[in-house]
């Protein structure tokens, strides 16, 4: 890495995506806090009653800028915005129950989704193409997302998903476009000093990395709070460097539509819930996959815990206080490990959107990522237990199944991949349903087991009018060897 890297020590996890990974060094002294800290709107100020963010909490020596304590309403005018969007965007939520005192009903997928990728993946339902001596996907009772996939990271290969081009709200995952759209523009030396109006947006429980009004950060430090505490005021202090919390909508938004990233639509930078916002499982894939070409974001999202610099000091000396990242298959946690050969990539959480989480892993040359959105099973770390256990089944599965779809690539190597058609874009129902039967869950048979999709003929020769973009691979360059940040 480069001397320009910032001043705060670096713990990678033991679990590298490449060789070369930099060893771990000692953090220096300090406190570290596991959860990132949240904001409270003052109590003159109306809060949503439909937001929260991952389980957080403030601790009594975090201190609150000014600009955190006063009722800010960017949020509310880019939602209200998204109002005007395609009902398409809002397709399968939750329906309210006509009975009253009766919870809403559970979502269901849309009927068409998205055909990006192939014609397999959008039908609702399990997908997987197993062949001889494939191992059985966990049933319904261990996977209980709304909606997963997993690919080959390297060739795009989509081993099996479920409703993966379903439009969902993607919490915090989002930031990996936000980070893939924003991270090339600044060097890691450059300084900011951060101003009232860089935090204004910030929604009402938002998780924060502790970045204070008047104070200045080098861009190092920013990406950190990003992609370990999922800070949005680090988020926010992006985003006013980039021109505004609009220009920074805008530019995600198109970058979105540069990766054929279809299912998106973007309302704030940093996910936190807002009407219209909405990504899928597919498309969050895309994102991370895009990122990893960048060895800046390969290294933030790989990054276990740090140090983050805090306030001045009597003598003006900045204190540090010590950061961990919120990716549990990453730091691991009391009831889940850190996932051997996890690099990353980004978690998330709000109340529409439940947990969400993409991870990259590599096993041997193997690269997986595996991306997972809203577990209904409400435990504990879920969403990272549901991804290790597709990590799992992906890695002894990955030379014993069919394709079911691919990773496409961006608008520059391929075209629209929206309106190519079978070939990845959007063909049409009959021929999806046509050409391969969704494995759907179905607690009558063995035992409550998912059926295996049977790749018939017809999706064989879908699959093969797309074999030069599965076959095409986008190689992830091996970390820099590390070497210590100066002091």
């Amino acid at each position: 890495m480069s001397s320009s890297m910032g001043s705060g020590s670096i713990r990678r996890s033991a679990g590298a995506l490449f060789r070369g990974v930099m060893s771990a060094t000692r953090a220096r002294t300090g406190t570290f806090t596991d959860v990132p800290t949240t904001y409270t709107a003052p109590t003159a100020s109306p809060a949503p009653t439909t937001t929260r963010r991952e389980d957080h909490h403030v601790p009594p020596s975090t201190p609150r800028s000014g600009a955190a304590t006063a009722s800010l309403r960017t949020v509310a005018a880019l939602a209200s915005s998204a109002l005007l969007v395609s009902p398409l965007l809002l397709a399968g939520t939750a329906a309210a129950d006509p009975k009253d005192g009766n919870p809403p009903k559970a979502p269901v997928p849309p009927a068409k989704m998205s055909r990006v990728g192939g014609d397999v993946l959008g039908t609702p339902g399990v997908q997987v193409g197993p062949r001889g001596g494939a191992p059985k996907l966990p049933g319904p009772d261990t996977l209980t997302a709304r909606s997963w996939i997993v690919s080959d990271a390297e060739s795009g290969k989509v081993l099996a998903s479920k409703n993966a081009h379903w439009r969902l709200p993607p919490a915090s995952t989002l930031k990996m476009l936000f980070a893939d759209t924003v991270l090339p523009k600044f060097p890691k030396s450059k300084t900011h000093t951060v101003k009232p109006a860089d935090l204004a947006g910030m929604g009402e429980g938002s998780s924060l990395v502790g970045i204070k009004e008047n104070l200045s950060y080098s861009v190092h430090d920013l990406w950190l709070g990003v992609f370990l505490r999922s800070g949005n005021d680090a988020v926010h202090t992006l985003s006013a460097m980039n021109g505004g919390t609009a220009a920074t909508v805008k530019e995600m938004q198109q970058r979105a539509k540069e990766l054929n990233a279809t299912d998106t639509h973007v309302v704030t930078p940093d996910g936190y819930d807002a009407p219209g916002q909405v990504s899928s499982a597919y498309d969050l894939s895309l994102f991370a996959r895009a990122g990893l070409q960048n060895a800046d974001f390969r290294e933030y999202c790989s990054t276990a815990s740090a140090q983050f610099p805090g306030d001045k000091g009597k003598d003006g000396k900045r204190a540090k206080f010590g950061i961990q990242n919120t990716n549990r298959l990453l730091s691991g946690d009391y009831d889940i490990k850190p996932y051997p050969g996890i690099a990353g990539v980004k978690n998330g959480s709000t109340t529409n959107a439940g947990s969400t989480f993409t991870g990259v892993a590599q096993r041997g040359d193997r690269k997986l990522l595996v991306t997972v959105m809203h577990p209904e099973k409400q435990e504990h770390n879920e969403a990272y237990k549901e991804a290790a256990k597709l990590f799992d089944w992906g890695f002894a599965a990955s030379e014993k199944v069919e394709p079911v779809g691919r990773l496409v690539g961006p608008l520059s190597e391929e075209g629209d991949a929206g309106a190519a058609g079978g070939a990845g874009g959007h063909g049409s129902a009959k021929d999806g349903h046509a050409t391969a039967q969704a494995g759907m869950d179905s607690a009558k048979s063995s035992g409550g087991a998912w059926t295996a999709l049977g790749i018939t003929v017809g999706a064989l020769l879908v699959l093969g009018a797309v074999a030069l973009g599965v076959h095409r691979r986008w190689p992830l360059p091996e970390l820099v060897r590390g070497r210590r940040p100066r002091r």
